[in-house]
């Protein structure tokens, strides 16, 4: 590794997540030479601790699951629903499926996890400088150069890379400084969310469980995500439009009215006591419209997005992360750094957020419940479970898509694409 601070490097990672760490990882275990600049200090809080369990995969390949399997994170074995009328459905267990140990996951506090994958990526070899903010890419032409980032003193420098990896999350500085993002119009949404100490759990199999309750009109809907230290994380999703623009401003008022309409969370609330404060986000789907460009690639949140409802963020990432750090290897390979070489996985990448968007959609969808579709459908079991699970990049789930466009006809829906060059 150099040790001129400003000296090129094969390869800048900008952001520290999940995305971003796994890249650097990949990358520097092929004797790259990764730096990877975060603008924050680790651990810090970030949302999204529901872990799908198709990221087993992507963990075992970066050589965390002994890491994961001593951890205090709760064991997620399902998802259970809970009806707008306050029945339960009976619960999803992924092993039903696949009995294999892929199938239970894990409940995740974020700063935690997001520490343990960059603290995995500097035993890797990768260089982490913290509270380093990258102002720009730099490009010669229509090609990614370098950065210029500005230290904690404030202090700018430029450093040149034959690749730029943007993993900087929902800031997206590439696909932002582009014009590139795109979002789903049918699926404006925002989220108000915080923590509890001293809920209600279940027991057994069941206590790791992530619960979807449904409020009382099926307007929005509650995730219920067990935690260490008896902490768990409680947040509405619904319309952007519902949820916030025609409330009052105050996100706690906003809550606490959508809780009214979900008596089957008040009960398991009754004796708890929140512990953070209520936090906003909003505009959940996006995609950008192109994966790489000639010396730069966008993973994780920052070329797209689904809606939290599946828990997909950080499986999404993760497998982005994979795809990215392979076409990097091959671009090092043949010297070709161009925006087809780079981004020749975006298609594949794309067709997996598709294949999950389309039942995110199903969700939202009024009269739309998994348990009728299954009596409908009941050969379509596994097809289902699989999408529950995130294994739409390893297991075909087809017969599921085209049932649910069948059921759901939408000619408003517009499938997520790229250009056909590769990028």
């Amino acid at each position: 590794m150099s040790s001129d601070r400003n000296a090129a490097r094969d390869v800048i990672v900008i952001g520290g997540g999940p995305a971003g760490a796994a890249t650097a990882t990949l990358l520097a275990r092929q004797g790259r030479d990764v730096l990877l600049l975060e603008r924050e200090a680790f651990p810090r809080f970030h949302i999204g601790e529901s872990l799908m369990p198709a990221t087993y995969w992507s963990l075992e390949r970066l050589g965390m699951l002994d890491t994961m399997g001593r951890s205090v994170f709760p064991r997620k074995h399902s998802v259970q629903f809970v009806l707008p009328n306050g029945k339960p459905t009976a619960p999803f267990y992924f092993a039903d499926v696949d009995p294999h140990e892929s199938s239970v996951t894990w409940q995740v506090d974020r700063g935690e996890f997001d520490r343990m994958l960059l603290e995995n990526a500097a035993r890797a070899g990768v260089e982490v400088r913290h509270e380093v903010a990258v102002r720009e890419v730099l490009f010669d032409g229509e090609r990614a150069v370098g950065v210029r980032a500005a230290d904690g003193g404030g202090g700018e420098r430029e450093t040149p890379a034959k690749v730029i990896v943007d993993a900087s999350g929902q800031s997206a500085l590439l696909s932002r400084a582009l014009g590139l993002r795109t979002f789903d119009p049918m699926l404006k949404n925002a989220a108000v969310f915080t923590r509890y100490r001293g809920v209600r759990r279940d027991t057994g199999r069941d206590a790791g469980a992530i619960l979807v309750l449904h409020t009382r009109h099926k307007d929005s809907w509650f995730w219920f995500i067990p935690l260490p230290d008896d902490l768990t994380s409680i947040g509405v999703v619904g319309p952007l439009d519902y949820l916030i623009s025609r409330r009052a401003a105050d996100p706690v008022q906003v809550f606490q009215e959508e809780l009214a309409l979900c008596p089957a969370l008040g009960e398991r609330l009754r004796d708890a006591e929140r512990v953070e404060w209520m936090r906003v986000l909003k505009d959940f789907t996006y995609v950008s419209r192109r994966v790489a460009g000639d010396g730069w690639i966008l993973a994780g949140d920052a070329f797209g997005f689904l809606d939290p409802v599946y828990s997909s963020g950080v499986l999404l990432a993760l497998k982005s992360a994979e795809f990215a750090a392979d076409a990097i290897i091959a671009a090092f390979a043949t010297g070709d750094f161009s925006a087809a070489s780079l981004g020749r996985f975006g298609p594949r990448y794309v067709a997996g957020m598709e294949a999950l968007r389309r039942v995110v959609h199903a969700f939202y969808a009024r009269d739309f419940s998994f348990s009728r579709f299954l009596r409908r459908y009941p050969g379509l079991r596994d097809e289902v479970i699989h999408a529950l699970t995130g294994n739409v990049f390893r297991r075909p789930v087809s017969g599921l898509l085209q049932a649910l466009e069948h059921e759901l006809p939408n000619p408003g829906y517009r499938p997520f694409a790229l250009p056909g060059e590769g990028a």
